[in-house]
């Protein structure tokens, strides 16, 4: 049983790795900031005495020190995330994601104690030298394209780390593929997957940003959190960065038409320029398959859930939520009526 700090654990994949924490019997303290995470994720914990939420951010350096120094060990998953708030606030972003993480590295390096970096995919930019592996090069567009900010800050967290783990620090760094399943939120992180299945839902056009022949690889909230944890454990993965994501290649068309299936939904696939929703400082990148050989070998990572099966967990989950919020809505309406 270990004292657990997850940043940003009100989070999707935040709450999923509370969730595991908790259920093996480790005290788990969630800090986070809801800007993006929500009470919601974690109130099915609220009277379990283990656990113990902290609302503030990672930048507040007395409050990180605090609970650097009450944890055996440290999962860092806050992080300025979407990609549509990273485009229309990267100043903020960039913040968020170096001054934050430069502090949790900071007093972890100070407490001497073992740490996971959540990086990114978005590392690698718009790099075709697929699959992506750990030692690749990294390609990048303008700094005039708002977009490259978070690949940038995320690779710079990473810098730190590696740094960090140097000089005798106990770091492990994760970079995360499109992670999905139930308690995505198009405003955070699971972005494209919750828009298909509201738009799906309401029998609206799903709309395709761009060509739709972008090829991306989705991965299970489960797979990645046995990937977070498998990486705490192992004595090797340390000063180490490894690819956590599910090699399976899928275009975003062939992503829309699947949860349409799954649906039954009568809604239409709709081509959307990338523009009418991103604005004009952004860019795409064709093409992100990850190189999971290191991550086999070292922390016996194995993705096991496929992508449709993924979906229809998460679109049951959907189904159950999107109706609960609209029965409370109703409800509302009715007693202030």
């Amino acid at each position: 049983m270990k004292r657990v700090l997850v940043t940003g654990g009100a989070g999707f994949i935040g709450s999923h790795l509370v969730d595991y924490l908790l259920k093996r019997g480790d005290t788990v303290t969630c800090l986070d900031n809801l800007t993006t995470g929500s009470r919601v994720n974690i109130e099915h914990h609220a009277k379990n005495k283990q656990f113990k939420v902290v609302e503030g951010s990672i930048l507040n350096e007395s409050l990180v020190e605090q609970a650097v120094l009450e944890a055996d060990l440290i999962f860092h998953l806050a992080a300025a995330v979407g990609v549509r708030h990273i485009v229309q606030n990267p100043l903020e972003s960039i913040i968020v994601n170096v001054e934050g993480t430069a502090c949790v590295l900071r007093y972890a390096h100070k407490y001497k104690k073992k740490i996971v970096l959540a990086s990114s995919s978005e590392v690698y930019g718009k790099s075709n030298a697929v699959p992506y592996r750990e030692d690749g090069d990294r390609l990048l567009g303008s700094t005039t394209i708002n977009r490259w900010s978070y690949a940038a800050s995320k690779a710079i967290d990473e810098h730190m780390a590696l740094n960090y783990a140097s000089q005798g620090l106990p770091v492990v760094i994760l970079r995360f593929f499109n992670t999905y399943g139930p308690r995505i939120n198009e405003q955070a992180y699971g972005t494209v997957i919750a828009q298909f299945i509201r738009q799906a839902f309401l029998n609206d056009p799903m709309t395709v940003h761009g060509s739709g022949y972008q090829v991306r690889c989705f991965t299970y909230v489960e797979d990645t959190v046995a990937g977070v944890v498998s990486s705490s454990e192992i004595k090797e993965a340390e000063g180490q960065i490894f690819n956590l994501g599910n090699p399976r290649p899928w275009t975003v068309v062939d992503l829309a038409q699947l949860v349409k299936k799954i649906t039954r939904s009568k809604s239409e696939i709709s081509h959307v320029p990338y523009k009418d929703y991103y604005g004009l400082s952004y860019e795409d990148t064709p093409i992100r398959i990850p190189d999971i050989t290191k991550a086999h070998q070292i922390l016996d990572f194995n993705p096991e859930i496929h992508l449709e099966e993924g979906l229809r967990r998460t679109i049951n989950w959907c189904r159950e939520n999107y109706q609960s919020a609209r029965n409370t809505q109703k409800k509302n309406r009715i007693l202030s009526d």
